[in-house]
């Protein structure tokens, strides 16, 4: 099985912090998005993983060229690097993994991660990995027939037709068949506002006789914007604090308290502080007579003389609250 990892988007939600990393390779609780969204698919598959392909932009440097491919390289599989020039849909982003839509394909866009267990059903022609959510007018959804099998995909509906929300998750039986039908879209230049969309060729699909089911996850995570990655960042820490070793052994306390689960990487000073539960402090970040919650602090940033939640810092960051010097009056009330 090959994976595809679309990930070129140039993450705008997501600035001032996508201005200098790519919003997939943001840190979630130690490790790039991207690269728990990998992890994950390969542990929750009983498929061999002969080969990634992460679709970027090319703007994003040898540097992340060379991690992504060690990513890969370390759960077994072939690294392989694909370009998208410009943004121009879901389906165009997937074609330019084209070499690697062959076979049985899985294919992930990298601003999700989710948790579920499941075991693909290599029988089946398509699965589209689904969530049932409160307003699915927000999304595009899936309509199924008696026999449980996907009749419709419905891109945003505005009255009711089904609460399975599309996540961005798929596998495809026939990797070849895909790309003839992503090409077709591109040759026949079918465009829903101005891209070209996956749904799109479905649908065509659907209607050609392939047929697509369904699965649901237990839990979609959004990495979307600020506060959607610091709760995804909550979630990950309570999920993974019993499987994975979230402390270094080189991180420094002194007169602090942890509450737990935090992610404290290698290198990682604490001082006079409180810090917890679901802070991530990345390698070489430094809190010092502060009190932390529920935030990510990415590499060799400081944070001193601070009360921090819900709070998302980029590397290098060196900021300070100075102490403050105050007369008050009985009765007096700060709001």
């Amino acid at each position: 099985m090959n994976i595809i990892i679309p990930m070129a988007g140039m993450g705008k939600r997501m600035r001032p912090h996508t201005l200098t990393t790519a919003k997939p390779l943001l840190p979630i609780a130690g490790k790039p998005i991207v690269q728990r969204l990998v992890e994950d698919i390969i542990a929750t598959s009983n498929e061999k993983v002969e080969e990634i392909a992460f679709i970027i932009a090319p703007t994003f440097g040898k540097d992340v060229e060379a991690h992504l491919c060690k990513v890969a390289e370390t759960l077994g599989a072939k690294g392989k690097i694909c370009y998208q020039e410009e943004p121009k849909g879901t389906a165009h982003a997937i074609l330019c993994a084209a070499d690697s839509l062959k076979g049985n394909v899985f294919i992930a866009f990298a601003d999700t991660l989710f948790k579920a267990t499941f075991s693909i059903d290599k029988n089946k022609d398509a699965i589209v990995w689904t969530q049932k959510v409160e307003d699915p007018s927000a999304f595009g959804v899936v309509k199924l027939n008696a026999a449980n099998e996907i009749e419709a995909f419905v891109e945003k509906p505005k009255e009711f037709v089904s609460d399975l929300a599309i996540i961005g998750v798929y596998y495809f039986k026939d990797g070849e068949n895909l790309k003839k039908e992503l090409q077709r879209l591109i040759d026949e230049n079918i465009v829903l506002k101005g891209e070209y969309q996956i749904t799109d060729a479905m649908d065509h699909m659907l209607k050609k006789g392939v047929k697509f089911y369904t699965d649901q996850v237990e839990e979609w995570l959004d990495c979307g914007n600020k506060d959607a990655t610091v709760y995804t960042n909550q979630r990950i820490l309570d999920i993974k604090q019993k499987s994975e070793q979230l402390v270094a052994a080189t991180a420094k306390l002194e007169n602090s308290v942890i509450i737990a689960p935090c992610y404290l990487g290698e290198n990682v000073v604490v001082k006079n502080s409180v810090v917890g539960p679901f802070v991530s402090l990345e390698a070489g970040a430094q809190v010092i007579d502060s009190r932390v919650t529920n935030t990510i602090i990415q590499a060799d940033s400081i944070v001193k003389n601070m009360q921090l939640e819900n709070s998302l810092l980029g590397k290098n960051v060196n900021y300070t609250e100075k102490p403050r010097e105050l007369s008050l009056g009985d009765f007096s009330t700060q709001l």
